[in-house]
């Protein structure tokens, strides 16, 4: 495993593109979500804040309605690290998020520490907003949306 990506989280198999990606992002040797890589990797427009910066997740949980990734802007990996204005900025973030998007209804997952117990395919602290489609023809009443954690 790579310092900054986890290989292993990147199954099922359907998931061939995004393993690619982790793949080549191990080989650098960097973190993708760093300020300084972030754009190199993620292609998605990108809004900065102070703590966070906030996109549209590349590679959205199917089947969802609405994927937001919000990552610390600043390299850290456990939650124990976020600053109290920083919590206090994601706060604002996600109620504005789901205000603007009216989200009536959604999962706040917060990914940190040890990708191994997370499911995070990479080790930068990062939440995520998102809200299902069970409107989509492939959403599964009896599974819903479902996401590996660990």
């Amino acid at each position: 495993m790579s310092k900054f990506v986890d290989q292993n989280n990147t199954q099922p198999p359907e998931r061939g593109e995004y393993a690619k990606i982790i793949g080549k992002i191990a080989n650098d040797g960097v973190c993708p979500f760093c300020s300084e890589h972030l754009a190199k990797y993620h292609k998605k427009p990108l809004e900065n804040k102070v703590f966070w910066t906030i996109t549209d997740n590349m590679y959205p949980y199917k089947p969802s309605k609405h994927h937001r990734l919000i990552i610390h802007r600043e390299h850290i990996a456990h939650i124990d690290q976020v600053s109290p204005p920083a919590w206090h900025e994601l706060m604002e973030i996600f109620i504005k998020e789901v205000a603007e998007r009216k989200i009536t209804g959604g999962t706040l997952i917060m990914r940190f520490g040890d990708t191994k117990f997370t499911g995070a395919s990479v080790s930068h602290l990062h939440a995520h907003i998102v809200q299902s489609d069970p409107d989509d023809p492939a959403y599964d009443k009896t599974k819903g949306l479902t996401m590996r954690i660990g």
